[in-house]
């Protein structure tokens, strides 16, 4: 069986910051709120949607200290560790005070380009060192390089607490290899909001999401009724979401959903350099399509 707690509809956290550039804690703590209250099954704090990139290492643990005071032991939280030197990952994973984590997201190494062996050498050693069970997290289009399928499949035959990946290439026939082969009790969640739907037609089991951010209702409800086999509203419902989903990365991620949380009035339009907020233009037309979502 698979982990029931992180099946559904989860959310890759953004990180709020003031005008200044701190981060902004109260915000935060809206946004934490925010997601709750839409029914979001799981959150996902330091993903790439959260800006870790920007993060010291002392602000990486304010955040994740202050999301688990916020959550409150109310939806399980899954925490962000990863990077291109393995070594520093395992030290990252140790450094962290893990209570009241219940998983750890760690993505595919990026800018080296390693092989297939090296991919899986790589989570063989977070696997071996990990207290958490673990997430792997293909996104090619972000590391510049892909893990097969039959490498996922391997990591997820040899290491039991590899219990899942996120995947995000965009490569339904890959996808679908990996749901064929897995074993029974590993899982594969979206984490392409727009692919996300006809991934759980094929066997996804939720999602972990960045427009989940802005409308978490709306799409905790699109999954939930998509694993419910209600495939007739999911679709109406994606294709209400379809849109606002593409446009809030035209301009870089999360500088699109920052724009709606903004207008909504969880947060200040802020990201940190070397991302920019998005253009006056683009802001009008990420709000003009929120509001009128078909």
């Amino acid at each position: 069986m698979s982990d029931s707690r992180f099946t559904g509809a989860g959310v890759a956290l953004i990180t709020p910051f003031k005008t200044d550039n701190s981060i902004d804690f109260p915000a935060l703590e809206r946004v934490v709120e925010h997601l709750i209250k839409g029914k979001i099954s799981h959150i996902t704090v330091l993903g790439t949607t959260g800006e870790p990139a920007t993060l010291s290492v002392s602000e990486k643990h304010e955040v994740i200290k202050a999301v688990k005071q916020y959550v409150a032991k109310r939806v399980p939280i899954i925490v962000g560790i990863g990077g291109n030197n393995t070594n520093d990952v395992i030290e990252g994973i140790k450094s962290v005070d893990l209570n009241g984590i219940d998983a750890i997201l760690s993505v595919v190494p990026y800018y080296n380009k390693p092989n297939q062996k090296g991919i899986y050498e790589h989570y063989k050693a977070i696997a071996q060192n990990s207290p958490l069970p673990v997430f792997m997290y293909n996104v090619p289009g972000r590391t510049g390089v892909n893990m097969t399928a039959e490498t996922t499949v391997k990591l997820a035959k040899d290491f039991k607490n590899l219990i899942g990946v996120k995947e995000a290439s965009g490569n339904m026939i890959q996808i679908m290899e990996i749901i064929r082969d897995k074993p029974k009790d590993f899982m594969v969640i979206s984490g392409d909001d727009g692919l996300t739907l006809p991934m759980i037609a094929v066997g996804v089991e939720g999602a972990i999401s960045v427009i989940a951010n802005a409308l978490p209702l709306d799409f905790s409800t699109m999954v939930d009724e998509a694993l419910g086999n209600n495939f007739q509203l999911a679709r109406m419902m994606q294709s209400s979401l379809l849109e606002i989903m593409n446009e809030i990365f035209t301009e870089g991620s999360p500088a699109g959903v920052k724009a709606i949380m903004h207008n909504n009035g969880l947060i200040e339009n802020v990201v940190r350099l070397p991302l920019t907020s998005v253009s006056n233009e683009h802001y009008n037309k990420l709000i003009n399509i929120a509001k009128n979502k078909k």
